[in-house]
């Protein structure tokens, strides 16, 4: 079952396309990733399918609501996390979030969510003093006060140290594991191969792929990636000559060779051979880093 339908969604801003006719459905219970570069129609995107913003054109619905014509009834079944948000300075961290769980029937807990949240030692703090990491934290947790079927969290992870953004993930995935479809805009790889069911991949507000991590990564006739310094000079016609190797590369002193098969075997022993040592050896398989170059011709930062 389909909980969110986009169908050819178009924004423009003034001669500017921001979002290009795109069309997805997400599952009742997934973890749906929209990935891609700053700019690229990601939050525009999540923002009008929340409401948040009018489209020029196309058709969404989320649970068979209209975000536009259903606003209050999205309200209640729609939580969202967005990359930036404000409250007053002055309101307390545990004052915002019995604000909104005023707001609905039956909320959530207010203390348990900032326990959940890492938050229960601010509970007292007022909003400005809150540093941004914590700020999204709370942005999250009112997110979630109201117990929605859907949440859209939009660059969770932004702002939080290596230890804290891997916490999360376990509390996004208890998310899911309690029954609530969730839509996570990301721009770091690793949390969306980690964490997402299939990944939204949008360029420049078009839509140019749609898969599970391991379905994008498969696309890709990379095969394996042997990097190493090699301890006297080795020509590349050596390697070549193997019928495990694809194609060598050079980045100043280190070699990389792209390959099938027993690879890492195949090119040691031919090296040993040769008396040659391959230095701070290494062996890699494509990620999804590398899907996303392959798609846009272009690193996630770029």
């Amino acid at each position: 079952m389909s909980v969110i339908e986009v169908n050819k969604l178009h924004k423009r801003y003034r001669d500017h396309v921001a979002v290009h006719d795109v069309s997805f459905a997400v599952r009742e219970g997934e973890i749906y990733g929209i990935v891609g570069p700053n700019g690229a129609g990601k939050t525009t995107t999540v923002e009008i399918v929340g409401g948040l913003r009018r489209p020029d054109g196309g058709a969404v619905r989320v649970l068979g609501l209209d975000p536009q014509r259903d606003r209050t009834e999205l309200r209640r079944v729609l939580g969202m996390q967005l990359q930036r948000s404000e409250l007053p300075d002055r309101i307390r961290v545990h004052e915002a979030l019995e604000l909104f769980a005023s707001f609905y029937r039956d909320p959530a807990d207010p203390a348990q969510l900032l326990e959940e949240w890492g938050l229960a030692r601010k509970r007292d703090a007022a909003f400005g003093e809150l540093s941004g990491g914590q700020r999204q934290r709370l942005s999250v947790a009112l997110a979630l006060v109201g117990r929605p079927r859907v949440a859209i969290l939009d660059e969770l992870t932004t702002g939080l140290d290596p230890q804290a953004r891997r916490d999360s993930w376990v509390l996004v995935e208890r998310i899911r594991d309690s029954g609530v479809t969730v839509v996570l805009v990301t721009h770091f790889m690793e949390e969306a191969e980690r964490l997402c069911d299939r990944i939204a991949v949008i360029d420049a507000g078009r839509l140019v792929a749609l898969d599970s991590p391991a379905g994008l990564v498969g696309r890709l006739d990379a095969g394996q990636r042997l990097r190493f310094r090699p301890s006297g000079p080795v020509d590349d016609a050596l390697l070549t000559a193997l019928p495990e190797v694809t194609a060598v590369r050079r980045t100043g002193p280190v070699v990389e060779v792209t390959g099938g098969g027993d690879l890492l075997r195949v090119v040691t022993t031919t090296l040993a051979q040769h008396h040659l040592v391959p230095a701070d050896l290494r062996m890699e398989h494509a990620s999804l880093d590398d899907a996303f170059v392959a798609l846009t011709g272009r690193g996630i930062e770029d």
